[in-house]
């Protein structure tokens, strides 16, 4: 009897090891570490580093700092099953899965240091620079919405979780400044939350710290949500999305569409930081069977390397894409606005101040 198919052997015995390749795509083309970690190499090796500094991660004896993290973007930004990474690295499946909740930990440090909220007592410099917002909305310290993130739940969990769209998704509230870095993330709740529950929430919840503007300061938001002190939202029934006012008779023909659409060009910058940070982390598009609270984490993650990413290389790929105020970015989901909440008379009134200024300006008629 042949006994060579019961001898036993190491599985892993590819010459080429997790760290060797590591060593291999950081010294080569510039254009292999982009794609294998969505980061140019400086971005890589600071951020090592400063896991390394911070004692955030430490190497250990057959894996170093900069395979550990190579092993969790691999995950992130290309959603790699275990078994993949077992051949890409050379190690077993445990071991890719215990350096995988590692640099999660690290990441989720991170992110209470680079997730943070606006100066309240500074104009952004983006709203200084164009004459149009500036105008309009010096008070406006950042936008606001809410995102569905692919989640995988059990059958017996699942109805919960389905929203409109009928996949099982996860309501991430966010807030980002003007420079497409996001200032306050709050992930985990059911997609089936509409963004008003999801805000009240966070509103009502003082572990969250939610940074709540200042009397004088708002945040731009859609019509989903109620018109609170602190969240100017749009006319409601009125054309609001950058897209519909695009071709023949796109112009806004009243004081409302056009605070409409200038509102929409300043908010747009929310829906534009979501389309980089799904575009450059996979694994947001289709969730592994990880526990609820580890995908929310792992979306709190993502959104820490986004602003890392953001404050290490002001030429990146990705936000080259989406920086441009005018990418044709839609809705990132059908707004339903709440109606158990009621509008606040204060903002209404500073939203028609806005619009009357605006109609002004271009000789319409004003808002009685």
């Amino acid at each position: 009897m042949d006994t060579s198919l019961h001898t036993r052997e190491p599985i892993r015995d590819s010459q080429l090891s997790g760290a060797e390749w590591i060593r291999e795509i950081v010294h080569g083309h510039s254009d292999r570490i982009y794609e294998a970690f969505r980061m140019e190499r400086h971005v890589f090796l600071n951020l090592c580093d400063l896991m390394r500094v911070r004692g955030w991660l430490k190497d250990s004896r057959f894996v170093q700092i900069d395979e550990q993290v190579g092993i969790f973007l691999s995950v992130v930004t290309h959603n790699n099953s275990n078994r993949d990474l077992c051949e890409r690295f050379q190690h077993s499946g445990e071991t890719i899965s215990k350096y995988f909740n590692k640099v999660l930990k690290a990441m989720i440090k991170l992110s209470k240091e680079i997730i943070k909220p606006p100066s309240f007592d500074v104009i952004p410099q983006e709203i200084l620079i164009d004459p149009s917002h500036k105008r309009y909305f010096k008070g406006c310290v950042g936008a606001m919405d809410g995102t569905h993130i692919d989640v995988t739940v059990s059958v017996s969990q699942q109805i919960p979780f389905r929203g409109r769209s009928r996949r099982t998704t996860q309501n991430v509230l966010c807030i980002c400044s003007f420079d497409m870095k996001f200032t306050f993330v709050y992930a985990g709740w059911e997609g089936s939350a509409n963004d008003c529950r999801v805000l009240s929430a966070a509103l009502e919840n003082p572990q969250l710290q939610f940074p709540r503007p200042p009397p004088g300061k708002f945040y731009v938001v859609d019509s989903g949500y109620a018109a609170l002190p602190g969240f100017l939202t749009p006319f409601r029934g009125d054309r609001y999305h950058l897209s519909e006012y695009r071709g023949n008779g796109g112009r806004p023909r009243t004081a409302r569409e056009l605070f409409n659409k200038k509102h929409s060009s300043l908010r747009n910058v929310i829906e534009r930081s979501f389309g980089a940070l799904k575009n450059r982390f996979t694994i947001l598009r289709q969730m592994p069977p990880f526990t609820i609270r580890k995908q929310a984490l792992v979306v709190i993650a993502c959104c820490a390397l986004h602003n890392y990413i953001r404050d290490q290389d002001a030429m990146d790929r990705n936000f080259s894409l989406y920086g441009d105020p005018e990418y044709p970015c839609g809705p990132t989901e059908l707004e339903v606005a709440d109606d158990t909440l009621h509008d606040a008379p204060g903002i209404n009134m500073l939203r028609t101040r806005i619009a009357n200024k605006m109609a002004r300006d271009h000789n319409m008629l004003e808002i009685s």
